[in-house]
């Protein structure tokens, strides 16, 4: 398992991306290539955290971004 990158989040919690999820995300989403500092600052400064609508052990991270009026979603398994 090749880990990309890890951080912790605004809760302190330590989130990794492994290169297998990277190429799943980016295969359904190729928007997101070259995107792992946006991913990253989703989990460390994002704009809410609200918990999954189906599943107890997953957190969906925002980052609004204002000059887009969009925000960037990243699901996490905790």
């Amino acid at each position: 398992m090749e880990i990309m990158f890890e951080v912790k989040d605004k809760t302190g919690r330590i989130i990794y991306l492994t290169r297998e999820r990277y190429k799943h995300i980016t295969s359904l989403h190729p928007d997101m290539v070259g995107r792992l500092e946006d991913i990253k600052q989703a989990l460390t400064k994002p704009t809410l955290i609200v918990p999954h609508k189906y599943d107890n052990n997953m957190r969906n991270y925002y980052l609004y971004y204002k000059d887009k009026k969009r925000y960037l979603l990243v699901s996490v398994k905790i």
